[in-house]
């Protein structure tokens, strides 16, 4: 205390005057030359008639400087070199002076900050947030009206609708495996899996209500990406090789999020791998969303279960992205997108007879 006292009063004393004119600026000590502030307010006080309205500009300030501030305090830090080398000595000796919890802190409050404004637009829209309850104890898992909250934060400023769905998993159950038609909110619905359990881990409010989540050790995700020419890697090659990466790091207590594997390949041999990597997985007892044209693997062992995601009963071709627990149709819809896109056998004989 007594070391910033006397720095902070060696740095009272130093008094400056800066000089403007033109693009160039002069710094120079204070040497008691006369302040006119006062004279000139008197002056144009006489004009005043009234109450006027206040149009000055509230300026922010910032903790950093310009270069153009930066430059004039280098100045006077060469005018008045011993209270500046005062406070270098003071600011060398106490640098640890910050507590270590409030140094942590004062980062990682940012962070929840900027995530309570990023939820700001989805509250407005009356989606449901809420602080689940967290176990290691147990893997069932349980949440209510949940969401992708990247997809409802883009939607939210649309003013568009958000489907909501619910989630439950119960303790045997340690696979889902999500299939249905193409565009039918599969991939959105993994993606909403892993984002609620690695919010969860830093301890944010989720999508949802009435949330129950594993405490996981580490979340792993396989996604579809694009080929990498500079690695020479064909894209099968690339999907086994992360596959391993991610078996050989992954525990027990790991959640693991997979999209859609092995679709360069024939259905025969996407079969025979995602037998082979799913039943590794189950092995392990790691938790594990798998998303996948291939419905046989809702098939594959007693503790996997099967979430469809659905169409309107009326007109096939339309989505309603409503992802429910029930066992797999086996169905492609094939005919009804071919439909969406003016490709079936009727639709191409007429266009190609024109």
């Amino acid at each position: 205390m007594r070391d910033g006292n006397e720095a902070k009063h060696e740095l009272a004393t130093v008094h400056y005057c800066t000089l403007v004119k033109g693009n160039a600026v002069t710094v120079r000590r204070y040497d008691d030359e006369r302040d006119y502030s006062a004279e000139v307010l008197a002056i144009f006080e006489k004009f005043k008639q009234g109450g006027v309205k206040e149009r000055c500009e509230v300026l922010r300030e910032s903790p950093d400087m310009n270069h153009v501030e930066a430059q004039v305090l280098q100045f006077v830090a060469q005018l008045y070199p011993q209270p500046f080398t005062k406070l270098a000595v003071f600011c060398a000796q106490h640098a640890d002076f910050l507590e270590p919890t409030i140094a942590s802190f004062d980062r990682e409050v940012q962070f929840y900050l900027a995530y309570a404004a990023y939820l700001a637009p989805c509250r407005a829209q009356a989606l449901a947030f809420c602080y689940p309850r967290v176990t290691k104890a147990s893997k069932a898992i349980r949440c209510d009206d949940t969401f992708d909250l990247v997809l409802a934060h883009k939607l939210a400023a649309e003013s568009a609708q958000v489907v909501c769905n619910s989630l439950q998993l119960n303790e045997y159950e340690k696979l889902i495996v999500v299939s249905g038609p193409n565009n039918g909110g599969k991939t959105t619905f993994a993606r909403m899996f892993g984002q609620l359990h690695y919010l969860a881990r830093l301890g944010c409010p989720v999508p949802g209500r009435n949330a129950s989540l594993f405490l996981c050790d580490a979340l792993f995700t396989h996604f579809e990406r694009e080929e990498n020419a500079q690695d020479m890697r064909g894209k099968l090659r690339d999907d086994l090789i992360r596959i391993h990466d991610i078996l050989a790091q992954a525990t027990s207590d790991s959640i693991i999020v997979m999209n859609e594997i092995f679709s360069s390949t024939t259905l025969a041999d996407a079969l025979f791998l995602s037998r082979r990597v799913v039943g590794a997985i189950v092995e392990l007892g790691s938790l594990c969303v798998c998303v996948t044209f291939i419905e046989e693997l809702t098939q594959l062992s007693g503790e996997a279960m099967s979430m469809v995601s659905e169409i309107d009963p009326a007109e096939p071709a339309v989505r309603t992205y409503k992802i429910r627990r029930r066992d797999a149709d086996f169905e492609a819809y094939a005919m009804s997108v071919a439909q969406q896109y003016g490709l079936t056998y009727e639709q191409l004989k007429e266009r190609l007879e024109l």
